[in-house]
């Protein structure tokens, strides 16, 4: 990312003049509490991306598909490139498919498979 957002201004000024007269002071003067500026003075490496924003999407989940799942998806999917959805998840669950229907056809939507 390489634009700078007023966001980004915003919060180097706010750890310029937090070094210099002190947290409290600048917590005071820039209406924000003290914890979000030693949030942001933790992140601070002297460079203004180092203050962007960052993603909250979370790296992976625990109830997530397995490898093997996604494996049993896609090689049940290359022999049965035709069969609906229900026939589909009805056919996996005889081989040890676990989740629902509703699961599947999120996994089916994100490995892009045809449905």
């Amino acid at each position: 990312m390489n634009t700078v957002t007023q966001k980004m201004k915003f919060r180097q000024s706010l750890i310029k003049y937090s070094m210099k007269h002190g947290v409290t002071k600048a917590a005071i003067k820039y209406d924000v509490t003290r914890q979000y500026i030693y949030f942001w003075k933790r992140r601070y490496d002297g460079t203004l991306q180092s203050l962007a924003d960052r993603s909250h999407r979370p790296a992976h989940h625990p109830n997530e598909h397995t490898e093997e799942e996604i494996k049993l998806i896609k090689d049940m999917r290359r022999r049965n490139p035709h069969a609906g959805l229900v026939v589909f998840w009805v056919k996996l669950r005889l081989r040890g498919y676990k989740r629902s229907i509703t699961g599947l056809y999120r996994m089916l939507r994100k490995l892009g498979e045809p449905r």
